[in-house]
């Protein structure tokens, strides 16, 4: 089991760079359990039981934050519900995007004979909300930042390749674009702030893609 990234570490929490690929959290079957949840257990063998207080898509990058003890995985898990805590992902479009910027609100729902496929349903979905503006355009590509406001499964993907949305799948997206293999996606967690849970300081941590 290979080891983390690691970009923050203190008695309380700590943060990693996840590569795309990894699973967050470990899956179903003896084939599915080198996750991150498990490569931070291995890697800090004092921490709490349950490390994660939330997830990345198995395909996309980025930083994420784990509680190393239980009080630290309560104050974390109520930052994700109240919305204290910040994320900023950027992402590659497959076409391009004319506007500037902009806001995207669906509702979606898990598609039960397809999973784990989201589709858009207005009237039993989920609102989700996602802010993003346009970073530049690359070729027939366009590289955006997300601001998502919500934390619905699959948000950024679904709310980029919906005609609703943008129009535009995120490239390498096995399940909204045209990806055919893990690791593919140009989806990166690139900023991720919040209040550490032992002293109240707010902490930003960045990470630029390499895509």
């Amino acid at each position: 089991m290979n080891s983390l990234t690691v970009v923050h570490q203190d008695s309380a929490v700590v943060v990693i760079n996840k590569p795309g690929g990894l699973l967050s959290v470990p899956g179903r079957g003896s084939d599915s359990q080198d996750c991150v949840v498990n490569r931070v257990k291995a890697q800090f063998p004092g921490c709490v039981e349950h490390p994660s207080v939330h997830r990345l898509d198995m395909d996309t990058s980025g930083l994420m934050v784990f509680a190393l003890t239980v009080p630290s995985r309560r104050h974390l898990a109520q930052q994700f519900e109240q919305r204290i805590v910040g994320k900023i992902y950027h992402a590659v479009l497959d076409g391009l995007i004319a506007e500037e910027a902009g806001e995207i609100e669906l509702a979606f729902r898990l598609d039960p004979e397809n999973r784990p496929h989201q589709v858009y349903d207005p009237e039993h979905g989920k609102l989700g909300l996602t802010r993003w503006r346009r970073l530049g355009h690359e070729g027939s590509h366009t590289r955006v930042e997300f601001t998502p406001v919500t934390g619905r499964t699959h948000q950024l993907r679904l709310h980029a390749a919906h005609e609703k949305g943008l129009g535009c799948p995120i490239v390498g997206d096995r399940l909204y674009g045209t990806g055919t293999a893990p690791g593919q996606l140009k989806l990166h967690a690139a900023r991720l702030a919040f209040e550490h849970p032992e002293t109240g300081e707010r902490l930003e941590f960045r990470s630029d893609p390499t895509f």
